[in-house]
This record gives structure tokens, sequence and C-alpha cells, in this order.
């Protein structure tokens, strides 16, 4: 169901689109610490230190993709919110002729340049073959990371933020079942969560589109929309591409991060892999946020309301500052405590780190 953010309470239009992000975020996060507590507690602390040890490459490039198509959907927002439909239609075309052109060149480069790139990251030696076969995966799966986020970005552009998270919750449930499968029945080790990742991934993208096209008719292009607009790829770019970056740019430090521990060997990587999981939860409610403003302000601007995007902007900050002041007396009391669910067994060495 569309929805139109260009009228009523900031406030109660920002909650109620981010509530049920976080409810996804929460969820895919849930994913995410039962696949690491899976990883460390049946394949060990060098398994678990190998797919950590990829964490800021992953966020790197498959960040990179989330950002761009967060960016393609924000002309798409401009025109829903403009009643211009046939205009949303026409850069929802484009967007997808640009993000297979994208997902395609992205996936030769990575997937042929990874491990000379976790070589120069000093990826330790016990782990360092872990670490590119869970990774290789992961950036051949590259299309279907583009094709759920595309489609749910588009989605999320005309106000529906359930949509994506019902998907998103399929997705991991299917992660979960073919992480056990993979892992625990047919041995496949950290391919096997890699490969777990982009299956459910892939099935969740598939379903969205189809769901998408027969319930969305407002995204039915005809023949004039279908066709190839450069005015239309360039103003995309405009908005995708640095969005992109955003994402890139905070992972070049982590990247940088991630070399330094990597020297300190394999127990460091495995307590700031557990720790980086810790923080990827709590900080679910700041990524809910940031999503929700993203087609608030699109929507608003396109109307030519821009004082509600000032006044959004505001409210939803306040929102962040008050959940980060919650934030930092969770993680002082139960940091350590929390580490202890993804080793097999105490390790007072992973906890400190």
């Amino acid at each position: 169901m569309t929805k139109d953010m260009t009228s009523g309470s900031p406030m109660k239009l920002i909650l109620g689109f981010s509530v049920p992000l976080l409810f996804g975020f929460l969820f895919q996060q849930f994913y995410n610490l039962v696949d690491t507590l899976i990883v460390g507690r049946f394949l060990g602390v060098d398994a678990l230190a190998a797919v950590g040890s990829t964490g800021s490459l992953n966020f790197l490039i498959i960040g990179f993709c989330m950002g761009v198509c967060n960016g393609f959907a924000i002309p798409l927002a401009h025109k829903f919110g403009a009643g211009d439909y046939r205009g949303l239609r026409a850069f929802m075309v484009n967007a997808i002729y640009l993000s297979a052109i994208f997902a395609v060149v992205m996936t030769a480069v990575t997937v042929v340049f990874c491990r000379p790139i976790l070589e120069l990251m000093r990826t330790p030696d016990n782990i360092i073959d872990g670490a590119y076969l869970y990774i290789v995966i992961i950036f051949a799966g590259i299309p279907a990371t583009y094709l759920y986020n595309l489609i749910s970005a588009i989605i999320r552009s005309m106000g529906d933020s359930k949509t994506p998270v019902v998907f998103l919750v399929i997705s991991s449930v299917m992660n979960i079942a073919l992480d056990l499968v993979f892992i625990i029945n047919l041995h496949l080790g950290v391919a096997g969560a890699s490969l777990a990742t982009v299956i459910s991934q892939a099935v969740s993208g598939i379903g969205c589109l189809i769901y998408s096209w027969k319930k969305f008719e407002i995204l039915h292009p005809d023949a004039e929309e279908r066709r190839w607009n450069s005015s239309y790829m360039k103003t995309l770019c405009g908005m995708g591409v640095p969005m992109g970056l955003q994402y890139s740019i905070t992972a070049i430090g982590s990247l940088v991060i991630t070399a330094a521990v990597n020297v300190l060997g394999a127990t460091a990587v495995a307590g700031v892999t557990a720790a980086q999981k810790i923080n990827n939860l709590i900080t679910c409610p700041l990524e809910s946020l940031g999503q929700t403003m993203a087609p608030y302000t699109g929507q608003n601007i396109g109307a030519g309301k821009k004082e509600r995007v000032s006044d959004g902007v505001k409210k939803a900050s306040i929102c962040g500052f008050v959940w980060s002041a919650i934030c930092i007396p969770i993680v002082l009391l139960f940091g350590k405590p929390m580490t202890l669910l993804f080793l097999s067994e105490p390790n007072a060495e992973v906890v400190n780190y």
C-alpha cells in the first residue's frame, strides 16, 4: 500500500514508517547473530575469525550496493510526491537498467580482486582461505543484493515500509534454515554460510519483484516509459553514486582498522567480530530512521513542501539522540556477557578483545 507523506504530523509519519523498518532490521540482525553463533559454535574460533575478517570489505562493497539503490529511489519519491506517476515509472525503469550494469561490473571486479585485497589487509594465514571462500561467494551474489535492495527502495519511495520488511523476514528465516542445513548437515563450512545468504536474498528479491508487480499497478510502465533516458540516468547516478560512496567511505576506515586488528591474530579478529555484531544490533533504530528520511524528504521535496523536510529532520534527530543515550549504559554494563553468546566455550581473551 502506497502512502502520501506530504501531509500530517511529521513525527507520526516518521515513527509510523520507521517502526516496520526497525523490526525488519532487528530481525535481520537477529539472523546475523544466529549466523555468527552457528559459525562460532559449530566451526570454531578460526572460522568465526575468517568470516569476521571480511566484515569491513563486505560492508565496503555491499554497503555501496545498498546506498546506490536507496539513492536511485530518491527521484522516484520526488515524482510520487509531485503526483507524476509517468515520471516515476520512467525513473524506475532506468534505475533497473543502471542497477543491472552496476551489478555485472561490480561482480566481475570484486570476484577477481577479493583475494589480493584480503592479502593487502594482512589477513592471517590460518584464516585467509576461509575468508576468501566466504567473501568470494558473497560477491558472486551481488546481483541478488541489487535485486532485493532496489525493489525494496522503490516500494519505500511510495511510502510502503511494510512490504520490504515482510520479504526481509522471509529471507532471514530461510537464511537461518539454510545455515543449519549447509553447515551442520552438509558440512560445507564457511562456504555454507555465504551460500545460505546469497540463496535466501535471491529468493527474497524475486518474491518481492513478483509481489510488487502484482500489487502495485502504478509501477507498470508502457513502451515509452521503458525507453533508455540519458537525462534520467544522469539524475539517478547523481543521487545513487554519492549515497553509495557515503557507505563506502565509512567502510574504508573500517578496512584500515581491520588490517590493524588482523595483525593481532585470529583471536583478536574473533573478539572484534562479536563486538561488531552487538554494535550492529543496537544501532538498528538509527538505521531505520536514516532509511525513513529518504522517502520522507523525497516526497516532500517533490511536493514543494521543504519546510516539512526541515521539521522532519529535527524530530528524527531528537529520536536518534535519545536512543543513543539509552544504548551507552547498556553496552557498558552488558557488552562482555553478550560476547559469550558467540563462543563454543568461554574464552577470556576473545571476550576482552
